[in-house]
Formats: C-alpha cells, structure tokens, sequence
C-alpha cells in the first residue's frame, strides 16, 4: 500500500487486471485528487515499482492510496460491508439511477474484455452501465468511465473540494 492522506472519500475504486499504464495512472490521479483508495485486482499489465511509474511521469503516485489484492475474493475479504458495484456495457441501469453511498466500491474490467461475464451474471442486481447515445461505440476509455461515475457518487453523497 502506499499512500499517507488520512483524508478518505469514503469510496473506493477496484480494477480487475488493467493493462494500460496510462489509463490506471490516469485514474490514480484521479484517486489522489478525491481522496479515494484505488485497489489494483489480480496479474497487472504493467510494473509499478518506483522506476517505471517516474519513467511514466507519474510523480503523484505518493498522493494515492493504492491496495494490492491477488484476487477478487481477496478484494471482497479487505473491504467486507463494502457495496460492490459493477461496471459495465451490459448493464441495464444507468450509473444516474443509482444511490450511491459510502463504502462503496466501483469495480471496472480490462481495457479490452471489460470484467468477466460469470462475475456480472453473479451481480446482475448491481451492474451499472454509463450511457452511451451512438451505438457504433462499444466503449467509453476505462479513466473517463471511472471519472464519470465517481463525479456522480461524489455529487450525491455531498463531498466538498476540501479546501
């Protein structure tokens, strides 16, 4: 773990084997900057020790609360009595029509297979998908989703700037 702020948004963010180092950087920062941890779930598609984050400017990496966890279950177990929710194009519901909450956790897939289907037949009940009016577009890049749908909870759950 890594990360020192006692500050906490009272949300977390959880992506399950992401393998682009710009887009989980992208979403670190976004992380440090509200105050949310970010759990980084099963094999990773890049290194993260100290050399390739600076070689991949990402100097703000001590500003994030980050959570290793081998497996999904292993997430589960670290944040029992959180609310898990999934992230998906298959979804039914929209991100908007959703209470969010304190101790929630928002769970996203790969860049390139989204998160697998067994896990969403398993949570049909708490996937979310973020709209999308031009159906020629599969997908939404992995960092915009993540900040759409955080800007959303932070909204409704009533976090200020902190200054």
């Amino acid at each position: 773990m890594t990360g020192t702020s006692q500050q906490s948004s009272g949300l977390h963010v959880a992506l399950i084997e992401p393998e682009i180092p710009p887009n989980t950087g992208n979403i670190a920062r976004l992380c440090g900057a509200t105050f949310t941890p970010l759990h980084l779930v099963g094999k990773l598609g890049f290194r993260t020790d100290d050399k390739a984050l600076r070689r991949a400017g990402l100097d703000y990496w001590n500003e994030v609360e980050v959570c290793y966890h081998l497996n999904i279950e292993a997430l589960y177990r670290a944040l029992e009595g959180c609310r898990f929710l999934f992230f998906t194009t298959k979804a039914e519901r929209a991100y908007t029509d959703f209470p969010y909450a304190p101790g929630d956790c928002f769970i996203f897939g790969r860049e390139t297979r989204g998160l697998p289907e067994e896990l969403l037949r398993a949570n049909r009940d708490r996937c979310l998908r973020i709209p999308m009016p031009n159906r020629r577009i599969r997908s939404l890049n992995l960092a915009t989703s993540v900040g759409i749908v955080m800007y959303e909870a932070l909204r409704q759950i009533g976090m200020s700037e902190g200054r």
